[in-house]
């Protein structure tokens, strides 16, 4: 079965996994010394010394436990073939959906994916019983990476927002990977089937969407299982003629609409799609709703908020889909945005999200004095977990 590694976003074998010495050596036998890995820092950026990868022998079935070449010892550590991260002993055998997510410069992709990130350690994990941990040596500890854990910092401690994010340098950014792990029905009275998934996410800058050829060079759309895609309200066309903005709340011309079209161009282009309709399932995501909760009135139903059942709500998701589409029709009166995904995705569900949970001062950074109060955030996400059997859904009603 091929999937997509976590970490350089490149398709490989389950079955074809390499593997890494653990440092201890047969009888006898020098062990392998600490190095570099210029393989792993060229593909990932990961520049910490490591016992060497290897292949696997050339029997037809992945074994449990392998000799280093070199020193003769032991192991069973499997590595991505390509890239050189480690990989969890069961990876492979279960869905392990890579999600990117793409969205204009000021769309508030990295807020976004900072509030998610917390939301499925806490809320999310106990909404469906899972055990949530995020998995790598890449990732700094059980907190996340570096940028992570001073994102939470900024805006959870200190309550501000974040920085934009930077421009990727040689398509290396660490992604967040998290393990899932939770019951799931049951083969035999009492004894439930415990399934692993490793989910893994990409935060990429809204300037390495500005061209075609920006586009092109991000190889996470490439592997990409499913894309959440966000769209900034504020560059709408009728957008001020509904809510006031400040000048400061504008921090891009770049259009929505642009950016969809570049990454579908890429996507037809890589997928080689024949100009079909594109398979990879899409989570539109009207980002910043905060800023209509005055317009649309408490009693909306973007503005209410559901019940956290341990299921995907079909019903439910498709009614918020119905109102988003009607918001985006008031806001986009040529329906561009909508029409162009309706004939080149096979597969797309609009959501409106709040990941402050109230709006921002624009001029100073600060958050609203409540802190972050995130609304549907997870949605989306529980919408696309339920599409690769990660969580159960309940149909229509």
């Amino acid at each position: 079965m091929k999937v997509a590694c976590p970490y350089c976003y490149r398709r490989i074998e389950g079955d074809r996994l390499w593997f890494r010495c653990r440092g201890r050596p047969a009888t006898r036998r020098a062990p392998c010394p600490l190095e570099v890995d210029k393989i792993r820092l060229e593909e990932t950026g990961f520049a910490q010394p490591t016992y060497p990868a290897f292949p696997p022998p050339g029997s037809r079935r992945l074994p449990t436990l392998v000799a280093c070449p070199k020193c003769g010892g032991e192991t069973g550590f499997r590595v991505c073939p390509n890239c050189h991260s480690p990989l969890p002993e069961d990876f492979g055998t279960m869905p392990s959906p890579l999600i990117a997510m793409v969205g204009a410069v000021g769309t508030g992709k990295t807020v976004y994916l900072t509030v998610l990130a917390h939301e499925l350690r806490g809320r999310l994990r106990r909404r469906f019983d899972a055990d949530v941990r995020l998995v790598g040596d890449a990732q700094g500890g059980p907190e996340g990476p570096t940028w992570l854990r001073s994102q939470v910092s900024t805006l959870y401690d200190q309550h501000e927002l974040s920085p934009k994010t930077t421009q990727v340098e040689n398509n290396r950014r660490e992604p967040l990977v998290f393990k899932w792990r939770r019951e799931q029905g049951a083969r035999l009275p009492l004894r439930p089937r415990t399934v692993t998934s490793y989910l893994s996410f990409y935060d990429t800058s809204g300037d390495d969407l500005l061209t075609v050829e920006d586009v092109t060079r991000l190889n996470y759309l490439d592997a990409a299982d499913a894309l959440i895609l966000l769209l900034d309200p504020f560059t709408l066309p009728h957008t001020r003629d509904q809510i006031h903005l400040p000048p400061s709340a504008i921090t891009s011309a770049e259009a929505a609409g642009d950016v969809v079209d570049r990454v579908t161009q890429v996507l037809h282009a890589t997928r080689g799609t024949g100009g079909s309709a594109i398979k990879v399932p899409v989570a539109v995501v009207f980002a910043k709703l905060d800023a209509f909760f005055d317009l649309l009135g408490l009693t909306h139903p973007l503005v209410d908020v559901p019940e956290p059942v341990p299921y995907h709500d079909e019903a439910d998701s498709l009614r918020t889909h119905e109102h988003v589409k009607s918001l985006l029709h008031d806001l986009d009166t040529n329906d561009d945005i909508d029409r162009h995904l309706r004939l080149n995705y096979q597969t797309f569900r609009y959501f409106g999200v709040s990941a402050l949970g109230a709006q921002p001062d624009y001029e100073t950074g600060a958050i609203h004095e409540g802190g972050v109060r995130p609304h549907r955030v997870e949605e989306p996400l529980v919408w696309l977990f339920s599409r690769f059997g990660v969580v159960p859904q309940r149909e229509r009603r």
